[in-house]
C-alpha cells in the first residue's frame, strides 16, 4: 500500500511541484493550501508524513508542529518542514518544536526526496 503524504504549502507552484514529485515516486498525496486546516484533515487522513511550510498566512508552521507532537493520535507522524525562513537559529527551533526533518527553500528535487525517504523508511 502507498505511503500517504500530506502536503501543507500555501503557494500554488511550490504546491503542485511537491505533490507531482511525490506522485511520480508512488506515494498518494493530499495537498493542503489552508493552515487552519491542517489538524483537522491529519486527523481525518492520519498521514505517514506531513510535509510542513513553516511560513502559512494567518498561522505559524511551527505552532501547527507543537500542537500536532500534543496529540495522541498525530504525535508519531513525522514532519518535513520546508521553508524560506532559514535564519541562524531557525533550525533549531523548528526541529525543537518536533519537526523530524528540515528543508530551507528553494528545494531542489534530489534532497527533498532524499529527506521524504528517510523519515519514510519502507
Amino acid at each position: 500500500m502507498a505511503k500517504r503524504i500530506m502536503v501543507v504549502e500555501d503557494n500554488d507552484l511550490n504546491r503542485k511541484l511537491f505533490c507531482d514529485v511525490l506522485k511520480a515516486q508512488g506515494f498518494e498525496v493530499d495537498p493542503i493550501a489552508d493552515g487552519n486546516a491542517v489538524l483537522a484533515a491529519a486527523r481525518e487522513i492520519t498521514p505517514d508524513l506531513i510535509i510542513m511550510d513553516i511560513q502559512l498566512p494567518g498561522v505559524s508552521g511551527v505552532d501547527l508542529i507543537e500542537a500536532a507532537k500534543k496529540e495522541a493520535s498525530l504525535q508519531n507522524i513525522p514532519v518535513l518542514a520546508v521553508t524560506a525562513f532559514a535564519a541562524k537559529g531557525d533550525e533549531d527551533k523548528i526541529r525543537e518544536a518536533g519537526a523530524a526533518g528540515y528543508l530551507s527553500k528553494p528545494v531542489s528535487i534530489i534532497p527533498f526526496m532524499n529527506a521524504v525517504k528517510e523519515l519514510l523508511p519502507d
